[in-house]
């Protein structure tokens, strides 16, 4: 007999625990720099923009990089959490999404190292000198410039690295305080914690560079640390970049390595992006070209993990997630491409997904059954 039962939901739209965070389906809106701050503090474009993303029906809004210091930003016009002004600014901008989204909110900690102090792109991205206005001397692990020509970091000392910890605590703290479901902290992409990963940022000879296992110390000090100042009830994950597509770089085997001592540690999961630390890098671009290093993370470290990079259709995520090479999809510029992405993909894949109840008359007539309302309110 054929079971005229209704058809299983599209894996894609199955619930997800990210350790104690249940979500409603496995779709992850990815941080994404805005340069749009003020002195560290959101603006009226974070209103608008965050704003438009969660009502996107995604399972979980990721904020953008957000600086645990003013040393530690990318531009002068980064988002940071390390004052006062810069926590009412964000608190005023997450009460308007509570207000009209049952989204969940995580927000990414992040210092910039040896990037920092640089335009933004659509200004050409170039390092501020710290002699120029609006720029400051970086600082990493060592005194090796990003790129040739660009003005050394300082290299920090056991003080310097204390106090660096002791910023992503501080922001941990008000990260909790404005109420978020879950942290990332921000290991990847060539910034601060990645440059202490990587040979080619990292060439210390003390207790934190060297071998891979004092390599991973202080990224994962740090991770200790804000494990230890956010609430126990929800998950605290990592970002990491699992190769730097460079000879004698960051590499998978590494990432792997650095993902089981995370499990251990109570990290919940694993994002799993690359590059971003040298100008040298030679990236192999393709569609989902960084979903068989996520793969590795979660078959080889048995935790769970989120891809990300050129997943741009509901078909691909779909497979992504039924095939087990990820638990969780996370898209970024498809995602302001389309802020509506998780709608089309509902639609596509036969699935129901979040939609406000003002936007409720636009639903499609092929589509009797595509927007949930039910769920609103009762996370």
């Amino acid at each position: 007999m054929h079971s005229n039962g209704p058809a299983p939901a599209p894996r894609l739209f199955t619930p997800w625990h990210l350790g104690p965070l249940e979500l409603p389906n496995r779709i992850v809106i990815a941080p994404m720099c805005q340069y749009s701050a003020q002195d560290g503090s959101a603006t009226d474009w974070h209103d608008v923009h965050l704003g438009h993303l969660a009502l996107s029906g995604a399972g979980l809004l990721i904020l953008e990089a957000t600086a645990v210091s003013a040393r530690g930003r990318i531009s002068p016009t980064d988002l940071g959490l390390y004052s006062d002004d810069n926590e009412a600014a964000l608190q005023r901008v997450i009460g308007t999404i509570r207000k009209h989204s049952p989204i969940a909110l995580a927000i990414q900690i992040s210092h910039a190292g040896r990037k920092g102090s640089s335009e933004a792109p659509w200004d050409g991205g170039a390092q501020i000198k710290p002699d120029e206005p609006r720029g400051w001397k970086t600082e990493a692990p060592s005194a090796v410039p990003h790129a040739q020509g660009e003005d050394p970091p300082e290299a920090l000392d056991r003080a310097g690295m204390e106090r660096i910890k002791a910023d992503f605590v501080q922001a941990t703290k008000r990260a909790a305080r404005l109420g978020f479901d879950g942290l990332e902290v921000h290991g990847a992409h060539g910034y601060l914690l990645h440059q202490f990963l990587s040979p080619i940022a990292n060439k210390r000879t003390d207790d934190y560079g060297g071998t891979l296992e004092n390599r991973m110390r202080f990224p994962l000090e740090v991770f200790d640390a804000v494990r230890a100042a956010f609430p126990a009830g929800k998950p605290v994950w990592m970002r990491i970049s699992a190769t730097d597509w460079v000879p004698g770089g960051w590499d998978i085997e590494g990432t792997v390595a650095m993902a089981k001592v995370l499990k251990g540690k109570g990290c919940a999961a694993i994002h799993v992006t690359t590059g971003g630390v040298s100008p040298q890098q030679a990236i192999k671009l393709g569609p989902g070209y960084q979903v068989p290093y996520a793969q590795r993370v979660k078959s080889e470290a048995q935790v769970p993990t989120i891809a990300v990079g050129l997943i741009t259709e509901p078909e691909q995520a779909e497979a992504i997630i039924a095939n087990e090479e990820a638990d969780a999809v996370s898209l970024a510029r498809a995602m302001l491409y389309d802020p509506r992405w998780p709608w089309h993909a509902a639609a596509k894949l036969g699935a129901k997904v979040f939609a406000p109840k003002q936007y409720w008359r636009c639903q499609p007539r092929e589509y009797k059954d595509l927007f949930d309302g039910m769920r609103f309110g009762q996370r």
